[in-house]
């Protein structure tokens, strides 16, 4: 008998065929189990394990929480990171049995794309309004390979709630739109960014960062705390607020800013007078790694 406080860590299952995982599934419901899902693309942090501690909450300790760790093709571009993104399965596993995930879900190419091969997969799902500025500007490709892959993956997994975090918020906007667009029987939960103690968001691409770059990356959750700061005496026209902020970007060597955005939260689009609940969304290179941020005013 487990001590209280104490997990079943043997209990976690390791599936990687889509049928196991159906199947799996379906005799959960049949028994009416709640289940909770976190979908990853692996190289898991803190931030991560805070989705699955919130997964965990909301279904309680009767229900099931999945992992899934999969890095999908189809929503990096040509020239992106996909060959590089880091992995470390042997870490995710040993991690998530810490957490008490009752089933981590490691599909591969083959399985999720026919033939193993992306680019003869024709059937992708495409979110129209929402995915258009900022990530779906700068990386035109990227909403539609998000979208299919956690459409294939609600359908895989059933859950009744999945978990993703504020860091990627136009994402997590895009995927709630596409749940309600296309009626799945899933609540999405949005939870807060975790951050590292200086500020800067987590993320599996900080490990890319030199030494010198990870200093210089603390700018983006810096910049967004100057523009919360500015709209506090109120409000402000949004270019002179991103001139502003290029102007703080600049002062560090290794930064190249890509965008910085501010919107209204709900609809995604830009405000031209940016005022206290306005979001802001920007994406730095630093070196070769791109970084995103984003946070209400």
């Amino acid at each position: 008998m487990l001590g209280r406080g104490c997990k079943n860590f043997s209990a976690m299952r390791i599936v990687k065929s889509i049928a196991a995982m159906q199947k799996l599934a379906q005799r959960w419901q049949v028994k009416n189990t709640c289940i909770g899902f976190v979908p990853t693309m692996g190289y898991l942090h803190a931030g991560h394990l805070s989705l699955v501690k919130r997964a965990r909450q909301l279904v309680g300790r009767r229900g099931k929480v999945i992992v899934s760790i999969y890095v999908n093709p189809t929503q990096f571009g040509p020239k992106e990171d996909l060959g590089r993104y880091p992995r470390d399965l042997t870490r995710d596993k040993q991690l998530c049995r810490t957490e008490g995930v009752d089933v981590v879900f490691v599909p591969d190419d083959k399985l999720m794309y026919p033939q193993g091969d992306h680019k003869v997969f024709s059937t992708c799902v495409i979110e129209e309004a929402l995915s258009r500025g900022m990530e779906g500007a700068s990386r035109p490709t990227h909403f539609r390979g998000v979208t299919t892959v956690v459409a294939k993956l609600l359908n895989i997994v059933q859950p009744e709630i999945a978990v993703f975090g504020a860091k990627d918020f136009q994402q997590a906007t895009v995927i709630q739109r596409m749940v309600r667009d296309l009626n799945f029987r899933v609540k999405i939960i949005v939870a807060p960014t975790y951050r590292e103690s200086d500020g800067l968001a987590m993320s599996s691409r900080n490990n890319f960062l030199s030494a010198d770059e990870r200093r210089q990356a603390t700018i983006l959750w810096r910049a967004i705390r100057q523009a919360r700061q500015t709209v506090r005496t109120g409000t402000v026209s949004s270019e002179r607020l991103k001139a502003e902020l290029r102007h703080t970007i600049a002062s560090q060597p290794a930064a190249r800013l890509d965008y910085v955005e501010f919107f209204d939260p709900d609809t995604l689009v830009p405000v031209k007078k940016v005022t206290r609940g306005s979001h802001i969304a920007l994406a730095v290179f630093f070196g070769k790694t791109r970084l995103i941020d984003n946070g209400r005013l």
